[in-house]
């Protein structure tokens, strides 16, 4: 029985090697380029767009990314941005907001993790309150790996190695939608929750499944 034992551990051991070794994550590009999210979506206009320095995209290391700012006809500002990982061996990881606005001074206020109903589909979104400096911003986020919605870093963590076993696939999405939100102004939420529900199917759609 330990010879059994034996020999079926070396050969886990084994195979688990082979795997490291041969196993070669492919490049997937997006499925529309990300430009084609459109300018103007249900009253949202688009004012303004940022293009990273190298410095910052070297950091940031995505594959294709769009970063956005939205008004509407109360003038309420929103910004987006969504960061495209495609994996391949030069794709870099996402950078989780639980620790990218702490290392910038941002201080968590409250956090949780709503459901939305968007055209039928249940779509979870992290909706957090932080505070920098006295300027408080709310910020709405989710992963998105295969077609899959998640909320949080070990399940996109999981998603990621599960499909890269079965699929050859490391690519993944980090949508974070943002606007400023003075002390007592609840409607920030509805405003920003508005914005995910008309922004979504344009966001699904060009990313792969």
């Amino acid at each position: 029985m330990k010879q059994i034992r034996f020999y079926l551990v070396y050969a886990v051991l084994i195979l688990t090697t082979l795997f490291i070794v041969l196993h070669e994550d492919v490049y997937e590009p997006v499925a529309r380029p990300l430009s084609q999210i459109p300018l103007r979506v249900a009253g949202w206009e688009k004012i303004g767009e940022t293009y990273f320095s190298e410095a910052v995209l070297k950091g940031l290391k995505p594959t294709e990314y769009l970063y956005r700012v939205y008004t509407n006809a109360q003038r309420r500002t929103v910004s987006i941005y969504l960061g495209y990982h495609g994996g391949g061996p030069d794709s870099g990881s996402i950078h989780s907001p639980k620790h990218c606005l702490p290392g910038s001074g941002w201080h968590n206020i409250s956090e949780q993790v709503k459901t939305l109903i968007i055209h039928g589909e249940p779509v979870k979104i992290v909706e957090s309150v932080y505070e920098n400096d006295g300027q408080r911003e709310l910020f709405l986020y989710w992963f998105q790996v295969k077609g899959e919605n998640l909320t949080n870093e070990y399940a996109l963590k999981f998603a990621e190695i599960k499909n890269s076993i079965l699929y050859n696939r490391r690519d993944s999405a980090f949508i974070r939608i943002s606007l400023p939100y003075p002390a007592g102004d609840d409607g920030a939420f509805v405003i920003g929750e508005q914005f995910v529900s008309d922004f979504y199917p344009h966001i699904k759609a060009v990313l792969p499944r």
